[in-house]
């Protein structure tokens, strides 16, 4: 059930006598509104005006006078901040955070042309730093989502800086993107931030994986970690938010798993050393069910069935047929999950990824001896007979819940006996 849903129907049950309007309040009150999603005008106004300012300046910088140069930068900075405050004040915060992104993408654009005018050589990203520290800043003091955006993206372009150009990893830049970004979200858990955080801290995982030389499996201990950060969170959306990316990845990865996982091929780059593995993911997983248990979410367990370590079986059939039975337990997961909470947007995802999964086992078990018309034939039986057994449990659970309703309402229960009528009174 979601907010819209109520705010539609919600009056129609009152009318029917089904709730009561003190009810249907109390029932909104349960669902609070979601954020808005996130304007492109502004996002996009900005990245325009800020790329034809640079794009101006740059064509034209060196034949500039140094003192013309630094009054450009320091004057595009101060007009984008001033500007932005003003329409803050005015009450336009849309327009008034697209300035204020604004001018931080000049203040790292400042940064970079500070340093090619005093031939500045870096070795080490701490002016890049310090854009990921004003970013931080700045979202903390608006609190707009424009703003943790560029901040994350900025995360992004400069831990990629570091490794492609410095060949190092900035534990600073990736401690104030999960750490000074993560507990902005923990206070402010939207799901636009917490999608977007998720993302931000997934790519500084994977970059750090890269400059370890590490197995690419190890990957999943800090984004399992980003996920039981979402089990912690009180707030169920944004909890859930957080939670999407790591959960594509694991999907993703068991997915290609099952479709080329080989053992000539995946053995020296996903498999490491057991024990260790093991227990650092072991030791998220008890934290993921610790947050589960104490938020009220262990429904949501099965979610980790993608992270079974299939990838130390040998390849072949073995591997093909454990992913499989991964995949189809965790689409079944979902698809009951999706049916109890009533949530047609996990039904439809569950249905998703119960065809992938049989698109799968289809093309590495059965392709070589089973025609394709029969196995679109047995595909769409299986569907078919999964909805209508959704929908007889969703009919049975409606018939049991009818009779409380009514009664709440004050109409007489389906099978209950009919009042007898009362007796006139006589008047002699």
């Amino acid at each position: 059930m979601s907010r819209k849903f109520l705010e539609t129907d919600g009056p129609a049950w009152v009318t029917d006598g089904l709730i009561s309007e003190e009810q249907r309040l109390r029932l909104l009150a349960r669902y609070p509104p979601e954020a808005r999603a996130l304007g492109l005008l502004p996002v996009l106004g900005s990245l325009l005006v800020g790329l034809s300012g640079l794009s101006l300046v740059a064509a034209n910088w060196q034949a500039l006078p140094e003192v013309l140069r630094l009054a450009l930068l320091l004057g595009s900075l101060t007009g984008a901040y001033a500007a932005g405050a003003y329409f803050l004040r005015r009450g336009n915060p849309d327009v008034g955070h697209g300035l204020i992104g604004l001018g931080l993408i000049l203040f790292g654009a400042s940064i970079i042309l500070t340093s090619q005018l005093y031939q500045l050589v870096g070795y080490d990203a701490s002016g890049l730093v310090a854009w990921v520290v004003a970013g931080v800043a700045l979202s903390y003091v608006y609190g707009s989502r424009l703003l943790v955006l560029l901040t994350v993206l900025i995360g992004a372009a400069v831990q990629t800086y570091c490794v492609q150009a410095l060949g190092s990893f900035s534990y600073a830049t990736a401690l104030l993107v999960a750490g000074g970004m993560g507990y902005y979200w923990w206070r402010r858990p939207d799901a636009v931030s917490s999608t977007v955080l998720a993302a931000g801290i997934l790519w500084q995982a994977g970059l750090l994986i890269i400059v370890l030389h590490a197995k690419i499996t190890w990957f999943f201990v800090p984004a399992m970690l980003v996920y039981a950060a979402g089990d912690w969170q009180p707030n169920r959306a944004g909890g859930r938010a957080l939670q999407g990316p790591p959960l594509v990845a694991a999907y993703l990865f068991m997915f290609g798993l099952a479709t080329f996982g080989e053992t000539d091929t995946y053995a020296n780059v996903l498999q490491p050393p057991l024990l260790p593995y093991l227990g650092a993911l072991g030791a998220v997983l008890a934290l993921s069910v610790a947050g589960k248990r104490a938020r009220g979410r262990l429904g949501t367990l099965p979610d980790w069935l993608l992270l079974l370590p299939g990838f130390y079986l040998p390849g072949g059939l073995p591997l093909a047929v454990a992913t499989l039975v991964v995949l189809y337990a965790h689409a079944g997961s979902v698809l009951a999950r999706a049916h109890r909470d009533e949530d047609p947007e996990q039904l439809t995802i569950g249905a998703v990824l119960f065809v992938a999964a049989t698109m799968v086992a289809y093309f590495k078990l059965t392709w070589a001896f089973l025609d394709k018309s029969l196995f679109f034939l047995l595909g769409g039986v299986l569907l078919l007979g999964l909805s209508w057994y959704l929908r007889r449990r969703n009919a049975q659970v409606l018939a049991a819940a009818a009779p409380p309703v009514a009664r709440q309402a004050g109409a007489p229960a389906p099978n209950a006996p009919a009042p007898s009528p009362t007796t006139p009174p006589r008047h002699d």
